[in-house]
């Protein structure tokens, strides 16, 4: 039995056979992305277009959505503290040693409870605020080890 050789990659130009490609390779994508969720406990979610423009979605959670948030959560944290960094780094926060972005964040959080009592907000608008407190915790809790690792290397 001979063994396969390396197989170059073009576009199928026969529409029926690439239609047949694309349904075969889609639900092999799919089930890679399930086992991976299942056997690896991981948040996995999959959007393919077709040629055709059909869209086919796959999510391990509830919906994809959740999964998009908890994307753009993460991201817009990661692009803070790496903002947040380079301002340390060029010297740009406040003398006090506050942190303008987490200032910010905190007084915004603070506004929107004072305006308003808890007791007034939708589910909707608590889960906002929860998001908006957990961001906070992890912003302060990332600039406390900075701050203790500045010291750390000063002594």
């Amino acid at each position: 039995m001979m063994k396969r050789g390396p197989v170059q990659l073009r576009r199928i130009e026969d529409k029926t056979s690439r239609q047949v490609r694309f349904s075969k390779r889609r639900s092999g994508l799919f089930n890679k992305a399930f086992k991976l969720a299942t056997s690896c406990d991981a948040e996995v979610a999959l959007l393919v277009f077709s040629p055709a423009g059909k869209l086919y979605e796959y999510s391990s959670s509830s919906s994809i959505e959740e999964t998009y948030a908890r994307y753009k959560q993460f991201t817009s944290v990661e692009n803070d503290v790496n903002n947040r960094n380079a301002n340390e780094d060029t010297g740009n926060v406040q003398n006090n040693g506050e942190d303008p972005y987490i200032s910010n964040i905190v007084n915004e959080i603070s506004d929107r409870c004072n305006n308003r009592n808890i007791d007034q907000m939708d589910a909707r608008e608590l889960d906002k605020l929860t998001d908006d407190l957990l961001e906070a915790l992890k912003l302060t809790r990332s600039r406390k080890v900075s701050l203790t690792e500045i010291a750390v290397e000063r002594n």
